[in-house]
């Protein structure tokens, strides 16, 4: 009796602890659930304004959540004046023609090359040659779609010759693997398959079809409304910020994490304790360096993507708590198979620490996507410098509030797209990068 007594209070007692527990978890999903639905109330409002009519309906802030009558209206605002949609529509054409020939051209290469003496001058004639061809292919295709002529475009016609080759000869290295007798002494590393042919095809399209579109952008520019040019300055600014401060982050961390070396712990000391001063107390003295250089009002782009880019390597902290966490070892082994320090990095780092790379990347974009107060600084009332957080609190600051407040709300849309894309596709490899780099270091 007593043994099923004990027993039965055991129950008893497991019951009523996952009972609490349920509803200590009830609670807090009850709080989070209400705190994520005011958390979106905003967006929801933003959103939905977006699609009031301007025309049709007069007034600013309403009191009322549905538009009565729905309509693109904002949006055909955004890029009034501006040839967006069709030029874009024929960059993709010409960009997907002209990635398929630098492929294909690269892969019929990669062919002769396995079947013949792969010497220096061959190898050279034949990516040089297919290269040619492709860049020959794109300018006769964006000439014939986009309407672009020679005649004086030598200059932009140089800038795109050096940007393919450079970065087209670089694309097909990799591609034909003539870097990869290091890579081959690594067991394990290079893992081959019966689909990696078209794997690194379907790349090289990728890589070729952006590369198109950028060469277009330079060749062949779209008439830009005022918003389509704001929209660009800051994406030219985040990607530019978000490739080079990743080079320096992952650069500086890899350093501190795997070198030792004189006055390292001093640097991380200083570092450290200049990172708890804002980057605030430097605009006046900022603003005045890149007025002697040029770099404000009609010369911000570059002058804020120097900014952004100059202190990067001070943010190295949760990079090198990642870097930390990877084994010595495959350093190590990597060294004695005759690799150096930026090949290691490169080729063997690198590969295992894509969710600290995406953290970077997306933390690098993220920050002059949304700034105001550095952007306003440096552009100092030149709109054709502005970036579209600026351009749009000009909108409603200095124009007509109750007019542009639906044409404001659809703007502020349209930046939420890139960033809202990013982190849903990114957002595993973003959380593996945070708490990955918070372990160790």
């Amino acid at each position: 009796m007593t043994n099923n007594a004990n027993v039965a209070a055991g129950q008893q007692k497991l019951r009523s602890k996952k009972g609490h527990e349920r509803r200590v978890n009830g609670t807090i999903y009850t709080v989070l659930t209400v705190m994520s639905i005011v958390w979106l109330i905003p967006f929801v409002f933003l959103v939905l304004q977006s699609f009031r009519s301007y025309k049709l309906e007069k007034g600013g802030m309403v009191d009322y959540l549905l538009p009565k009558h729905f309509s693109l209206d904002n949006y055909a605002f955004l890029f009034e004046g501006s040839n967006f949609f069709s030029w874009l529509g024929k960059a993709l054409i010409v960009a997907l023609v002209a990635a398929a020939v630098a492929a294909a051209l690269i892969h019929v290469c990669a062919k002769l090359l396995d079947r013949g003496e792969d010497s220096r001058g061959r190898r050279i004639a034949l990516i040089g040659g297919s290269l040619l061809v492709g860049f020959v292919a794109l300018v006769a295709m964006t000439m014939a779609m986009q309407g672009f002529t020679l005649a004086g475009s030598w200059k932009n016609l140089v800038i795109s010759l050096l940007l393919y080759a450079l970065a087209g000869w670089i694309m097909a290295r990799v591609y034909l693997k003539q870097d990869s007798k290091l890579l081959r002494t690594i067991p394990g590393y290079m893992v081959e398959d019966r689909h990696q042919g078209i794997k690194k095809f379907c790349a090289m399209f990728a890589e070729f079809g952006a590369l198109a579109l950028i060469i277009q952008c330079i060749l062949a520019p779209m008439t830009m409304s005022q918003y389509v040019r704001w929209y660009g300055n800051t994406l030219t600014i985040a990607l530019f910020t978000a490739v080079i401060q990743t080079a320096i982050v992952l650069s500086v961390s890899y350093s501190l994490s795997r070198l030792r070396f004189k006055g390292r712990k001093l640097i991380m000391n200083v570092v450290l304790i200049l990172g708890l001063f804002p980057g605030f107390l430097t605009m006046i003295t900022l603003y005045f360096l890149l007025k002697q250089l040029g770099l404000t009002q009609a010369g911000a782009v570059p002058g804020l993507i120097l900014i952004y880019c100059a202190s990067s390597g001070m943010g190295y902290y949760i990079s090198k708590g990642f870097f930390d966490t990877i084994p010595k070892s495959l350093d190590e082994s990597a060294r004695i198979d005759g690799a150096t320090r930026f090949q290691v990095f490169l080729k063997i780092i690198m590969p295992l620490a894509k969710p600290i790379v995406i953290y970077t990347i997306l933390m690098a974009f993220m920050a002059p996507w949304g700034d105001y107060v550095f952007a306003s600084y440096v552009a100092f009332g030149h709109q054709d410098g502005y970036n579209v957080a600026v351009g749009l609190y000009n909108w409603v600051n200095t124009n007509d509030f109750q007019n542009y407040f639906t044409r404001f709300c659809a703007g502020g849309v349209l930046v939420a797209v890139p960033i809202t894309a990013l982190f849903l596709a990114l957002q595993k490899y973003y959380v593996e990068g945070v708490t990955g780099g918070a372990v160790k270091g």
